[in-house]
């Protein structure tokens, strides 16, 4: 089935989008307001559920790369991600059947639609994260050894890349990391293209309505005066962590990553008590009182106590009242082979994962 993917869905999207990105994927806010022009200008978007798809489709896979703080300065406009998916297809000579996000999380989950309104071709249901993630090797796709080349990057100074091939998903990481890091730190990229069977296979499907329907659930507890922190964890499945204030943020841009630690000291029933977020732009893990509480692939989301606005780890601040809770992550990511690929040791933390719920 493909359908219009309406103007008042904007909104919802992004919000479920911001929560679901732990942190990370970059603020949806500046790819809100140009996804709303392209519709004030005429432009559209459908919406294709991944299972439509012919298994040779091809299909493109788009993000911005590069560090949060930096894409809140630097930005990325529309046309730099339909530049990277009309280079691909220039260099493979195939044109793409629809478009999908790497990750569903953050700005990164509107980046398809940009890149989609401008080309006119829809935007697949699916995602390669069922969260954000920062690097390459992050994804369902290189969970399954799916090839990882090629490569095509833009940026807002007319600079265009093609990493032709890479020995492994690491090397793709590495190569395509350096390459945007000396740009700047932020660009469009248009990833390996997958095909329609890959997609169904390998993807982590009907995200985009997930994200949509969250952030309809919040949106609708703001507007009933409801607790929307409560209303994320009903929608969601999910568990409240720790509930406290901002007290510090360490953090800085090396490598292309935004890295750090966000502490909180509780409030509540976690008053007395200290909790500390590690983030590589994305939250990773949460330690309270020195003990690992949460990790990923678990979701570990920021939330503003009141709003239920998601906190990115490029928006923290001291002074933030703040819930932190945990959602379950997508299955893919808990097999042995995802945990490879996401779980506290590939983040560097000498850790075994335990979800929060493990029962």
């Amino acid at each position: 089935m493909i359908r219009d993917f309406e103007v008042d869905e904007i909104d919802p999207l992004a919000v479920g989008a911001w929560i679901l990105g732990t942190g990370g994927g970059g603020s949806p806010y500046l790819a809100q307001l140009n996804l709303k022009k392209l519709y004030r200008d005429g432009r559209k978007c459908r919406l294709i559920d991944p299972l439509e798809l012919d298994d040779d489709d091809a299909v493109a896979v788009v993000s911005k790369m590069g560090a949060p703080l930096v894409g809140q300065e630097r930005l990325v406009d529309p046309a730099h991600l339909a530049r990277a998916m009309k280079l691909m297809e220039e260099y493979t000579g195939r044109p793409f059947r629809a478009v999908m996000s790497v990750e569903i999380g953050g700005g990164n989950a509107l980046s398809p639609f940009l890149a989609g309104a401008m080309l006119d071709i829809p935007v697949v249901d699916a995602d390669a994260m069922g969260r954000a993630y920062p690097e390459a090797q992050m994804t369902s796709f290189a969970i399954g050894d799916l090839q990882m080349y090629p490569l095509t990057l833009v940026d807002c100074r007319d600079n265009e890349a093609i990493v032709a091939k890479a020995a492994s998903w690491k090397w793709m990481e590495r190569i395509s990391r350096k390459v945007c890091t000396e740009v700047g730190s932020t660009s469009a990229t248009c990833k390996a293209p997958r095909t329609g069977r890959e997609v169904k296979d390998w993807g982590v499907l009907h995200t985009v309505t997930k994200a949509t329907s969250l952030g309809r659930a919040v949106l609708s507890a703001r507007a009933r005066h409801t607790d929307p922190v409560a209303a994320v964890l009903k929608h969601e499945g999910g568990v409240e962590l720790f509930r406290g204030k901002v007290t510090d943020v360490d953090r800085t841009t090396t490598g292309g990553f935004l890295r750090g630690v966000a502490k909180i000291e509780g409030l509540d029933s976690d008053r007395g008590s200290l909790l500390e977020l590690s983030f590589q732009n994305e939250w990773a893990v949460a330690f309270r009182d020195g003990t690992p509480m949460a990790m990923t692939p678990d979701l570990i989301c920021l939330l503003d106590t009141v709003s239920g606005e998601a906190i990115g780890t490029e928006t923290v601040r001291y002074g933030q009242r703040v819930t932190a809770v945990a959602l379950p992550a997508p299955a893919v990511l808990q097999t042995p082979k995802g945990l490879e690929h996401v779980g506290p040791r590939a983040f560097g933390y000498d850790l075994d994962f335990k979800s929060v719920f493990a029962s």
